[in-house]
């Protein structure tokens, strides 16, 4: 099994799970009420790596036009149950070939972590691609340098991540065509004992 068919299959299992330890309230997700403050009302949002859609989908859906993509085909069954006001694509973050300039803004939560971390810079400079004229990004990226980790038991699945350090991800961040409009590790609730990297950036307007 290659690493992207464990993450696959290892958020198929715990779908409903994994869907219980995130709320509302963690530090992680109170981070979406300046992205949503800095954007126009009715916005279009590209919400990559989905999951259940909740909270992330289905905060953002009460202000803007949400797009959430997962490649989880029973994240993406829960998530258009959970979120119906909301449009979900089952298809590989890693993969998308959406219009260019066609999001006002993209977040991704913890998806970019669990992607060989050799595809990081595709992905980013994919988003920029796809986001309009000055948009925003908020994601999800390592704090840690870490190739390859592989954990036997992840909420009851086995589970894949790899990822760059912080001044690593941010310089590639900024050699994407971003300006960095702030940046904090913060602590994942559904992991004791782990942090990530998330970072609020601009899309350049040179």
């Amino acid at each position: 099994m290659d690493d992207k068919t464990t993450v696959k299959a290892g958020y198929n299992t715990i779908a409903a799970k994994y869907l219980t330890t995130r709320t509302e309230d963690s530090e992680d997700v109170q981070l979406l009420r300046e992205f949503v403050q800095r954007l126009p009302k009715g916005a279009e949002i590209l919400d990559a790596g989905c999951g259940a859609g909740v909270p992330v989908a289905r905060y953002l859906s009460q202000f803007f036009d949400v797009t959430g993509v997962d490649f989880a085909e029973e994240q993406i069954r829960l998530a258009r149950q959970l979120v119906p006001q909301a449009h979900f694509l089952c298809q590989d973050i890693t993969q998308l070939t959406l219009a260019e300039n066609s999001f006002d803004a993209i977040c991704s939560y913890y998806a970019i972590i669990h992607i060989p971390r050799r595809e990081h810079q595709a992905l980013v400079l994919n988003f920029h691609r796809m986001l309009k004229p000055s948009g925003l990004v908020l994601l999800c990226l390592g704090a840690g340098d870490l190739e390859k980790d592989i954990e036997e038991d992840y909420h009851g699945a086995r589970m894949y991540w790899s990822h760059y350090d912080a001044e690593t991800n941010l310089n590639m961040v900024k050699e994407c065509g971003f300006d960095i409009i702030w940046s904090k590790v913060v602590a994942d609730d559904t992991s004791p004992g782990s942090a990530h990297l998330f970072v609020l950036a601009q899309k350049s307007c040179a």
